[in-house]
């Protein structure tokens, strides 16, 4: 019997939820191929029929993750969006794999296909919340800003194949930090 016309996308997809999942989770190295294909009910010979590698897939599942948290995103109020980011359930990863935050330094390891589609994630990101607000905050909260910005933008920074953007990401923290041109 033959297969339906839409077996291999609906494989393919299968493939790309379970990778973005498990390389969220357990990153590159925490994760193998075999593990991959167990998520998504499948046999490992059905991995090659999609993806030549495991580096291939590692960018194919974070492209996936763009793709599937831009339509989270795009019709959130803007409050409900960064609200959803800084809440609970996000930080545990119990709503939403964020590649942004938990792989951040596992792309700085990757070569430039992977590194490509993490710079899309993240302007893809940057994009969303351009909408935000900003609002005061107390002083200890201005501090934890101003460390968080400076160290999670160093992290992201080096992790971007794109200098241009990489050096916006820097200024941007320098700015918050009150340390412009450093």
């Amino acid at each position: 019997m033959p297969w339906r016309d839409d077996h291999k996308p609906r494989t393919r997809h299968q493939i790309l939820d379970a990778a973005a999942t498990l390389f969220t989770r357990h990153g590159f190295k925490g994760t193998t191929i075999d593990d991959v294909m167990r998520q998504a009910g499948l046999t490992r010979g059905a991995f090659y029929a999609h993806f030549a590698s495991k580096g291939e897939l590692y960018a194919a599942a974070l492209r996936h993750a763009a793709r599937n948290n831009a339509a989270h995103l795009q019709n959130a109020d803007p409050r409900e969006r960064v609200l959803g980011y800084l809440s609970e359930a996000h930080r545990r990863g119990e709503d939403v794999n964020c590649p942004l935050a938990c792989l951040v330094s596992d792309v700085a390891q990757q070569d430039d296909q992977v590194r490509e589609a993490y710079t899309r994630l993240f302007s893809g990101f940057v994009a969303h919340c351009q909408t935000a607000g900003e609002e005061a905050l107390e002083n200890r909260r201005r501090a934890l800003q101003q460390a968080v910005t400076m160290i999670g933008g160093m992290a992201i920074a080096r992790t971007l194949n794109d200098d241009a953007l990489a050096e916006e990401v820097l200024d941007a923290c320098r700015a918050l930090a009150n340390i412009e041109n450093a």
